[in-house]
């Protein structure tokens, strides 16, 4: 279960940024579950956050951020090794981004244990790593790397085991946690099969493919039920889904749908956009359910309706749908989720995360909880009207009033008529 992912230096995310599923006080109301710390009190997590923003505020680059943290922890050691140094994605925006390090940290709890790791990033190889455990409700230092020390490695305490043959097999552009996972370490290797199994990223295209061919292999397995039901109850006047065979070796999905004659099946690239995004997102879906996973999911409204998108934030809350506390990040330009029809709230302030850029081109990450809105707000109608930042700064008419002056200069530049008086004006 994921605590906290803290980042900075990584894409739009200049300084470092924090999205948090701990609600405090009186933030989680019905929505957040209470997770058994070993030697500590309970904590209240939250089952999913949605991050809204506008254009090119910077929401996929957390999301993006995040899978960048999990590659780096899976590849560093298998797949860097053909890297002169390390490959990063730092802020764009300012030159002396490329000297300073990409930082990354999480918290997340495994069996009951919360656990520290995090990492900083430079040109040409890792500059530190650290790792803290707390079994016992106190921190105890595991690993502290430091580059810059003569002793690059240091152990406090002495509770890894096979220190030494760990930093011999790790190279300097390598974490040593991808080097314990990949050796199967006896006590790493389950953060780093946490990686493996989390940051699972879904976004309108990349992979939309695999994702659907995945569902499709899911209709034979024990999801089989699952996915049918909901493609029923999505009602796109589905009444079922079957597996052709599509060359050898190769399984096809057809759509039942029902008419005036009776049921009509439909080959697949006959479906619409959005029937095939939902049938692509099943498979994932119930996937990270069912192994309690972190799911993140770009642009849930891309392809999604409104009413789809609600249904999905509705299994991540439900205990039923969602025991093994599986948990959701979603962006969405949809402001419509956070509230139902009849004007109650979908998502709790605590789960409702803005972006926007300031001045000079650099993602500022906050929480709606920051500016304060009130118990009985419409959420909806106070995002659109900006009152919590996270929306474009444009006026109504504005771009039809752009196109107009644009358009006139254009036409005056072409005839050499009034172009200087334009200009002037």
């Amino acid at each position: 279960m994921l605590l906290r992912f803290r980042v900075a230096n990584v894409r739009s995310l200049r300084d470092e940024q924090e999205l948090s599923f701990v609600a405090s006080g009186d933030e989680h109301s019905g929505s957040a579950t209470e997770v058994d710390l070993a030697g500590g009190e309970p904590i209240s997590v939250l089952p999913l956050i949605g991050i809204f923003g506008a254009n090119a505020s910077g929401k996929s680059n957390v999301l993006a951020a995040m899978t960048d943290m999990s590659n780096a922890v899976l590849n560093s050691y298998a797949r860097w090794a053909s890297y002169d140094g390390i490959p990063r994605h730092v802020f764009a925006l300012s030159p002396k981004s490329e000297n300073e390090p990409s930082f990354f940290e999480v918290d997340v709890v495994i069996d009951s244990v919360r656990w520290t790791y995090g990492f900083e990033l430079g040109a040409t190889r890792v500059e530190s790593e650290w790792l803290h455990s707390y079994p016992k409700g106190h921190r105890q230092e595991w690993l502290d790397r430091d580059a810059s020390r003569p002793d690059v490695f240091r152990w406090p305490g002495g509770r890894v085991r096979d220190r030494s043959q760990l930093v011999r097999r790790t190279r300097p552009n390598a974490l040593l946690l991808s080097t314990a996972g990949t050796d199967n370490h006896p006590q790493l290797s389950p953060l780093f099969h946490w990686f493996r199994r989390n940051f699972w990223m879904i976004s309108p295209e990349v992979q939309k493919e695999e994702r659907a061919q995945y569902t499709t292999r899911e209709l034979s397995g024990p999801r089989a039920a699952r996915i049918q039901e909901l493609l029923r109850v999505a009602d796109l006047g589905i009444t079922g889904a079957t597996i052709v065979r599509d060359g050898p070796g190769q399984d096809a999905v057809k759509l039942t749908h029902r008419s005036a004659a009776g049921d009509v099946s439909f080959d697949w690239q006959e479906e619409s956009y959005g029937t095939r995004s939902w049938f692509a997102l099943l498979g994932p879906l119930l996937l990270a359910l069912d192994e309690g996973a972190v799911l993140l999911v770009d642009e849930l409204d891309a392809s999604l309706h409104s009413r789809f998108a609600a249904e999905v934030v509705r299994l991540f809350h439900d205990p039923y749908a969602n025991p093994k506390g599986a948990q959701l990040v979603f962006t969405s330009h949809d402001a419509t989720v956070l509230t139902t029809p009849s004007g109650e709230r979908l998502l709790d302030p605590a789960q409702v995360w803005l972006t926007q850029k300031d001045k000079d081109g650099a993602t500022e990450l906050y929480p709606l909880t920051d500016v304060e809105p009130g118990e009985d707000e419409d959420l909806t109608q106070s995002y659109l009207a900006g009152a919590f930042g996270g929306v474009p700064a444009l006026l109504e008419g504005q771009i039809a009033r752009r196109l107009l002056v644009a358009r006139e200069a254009g036409t005056y530049d072409e005839t050499g008529d009034r172009a200087d008086r334009v200009g002037r004006d």
